[in-house]
């Protein structure tokens, strides 16, 4: 029976401006992360409905990482104010939940940010994989 290397599949919200951006330059400038990451674009990191990141987990997500613009430098103004409102209040319902506090993460990566990126997707692809298996909101209709 041969036994398999756990990898924890992470699910990374990318604002399209700058984090986006900044994924795209760590790919251009050959900067390596996990392949385990899926990255979804959004417009704005306030997009990021909270029960999107609640779904992530639901559908088999081990870690969710919303990237976002630096504070001040949003495209539309004041979007990661109401991000980093937003994930406060996550945060606090995800403690209720019992879900680890560090299998989600905010980071302001901008669009020149390329190993930045990188380096910030493996780090928390390691922080997760320490944590194991994500088996809190787990359903199991969405296993393969």
């Amino acid at each position: 029976m041969q036994v398999t290397e756990y990898k924890p599949l992470i699910v990374a919200f990318c604002c399209n401006w700058c984090s986006y951006a900044g994924a795209d330059l760590a790919g251009n400038n050959r900067l390596s992360y996990p392949a385990d990451v899926k990255i979804i674009r959004v417009p704005c990191s306030c997009r990021v409905n909270p029960m999107f990141i609640l779904r992530a987990f639901q559908r088999g997500a081990d870690g969710v990482i919303l990237c976002g613009c630096h504070p001040g430098d949003c495209h539309y103004t004041t979007g990661n104010y109401y991000t980093r409102r937003r994930m406060a209040l996550l945060f606090s319902m995800l403690d209720y939940l019992g879900i680890e506090r560090e299998r989600t993460r905010v980071e302001w990566v901008s669009a020149a940010e390329g190993a930045k990126f990188a380096a910030t997707m493996n780090d928390f692809v390691a922080q997760v994989a320490a944590l194991g298996e994500n088996k809190r909101l787990e359903d199991l209709r969405c296993k393969k």
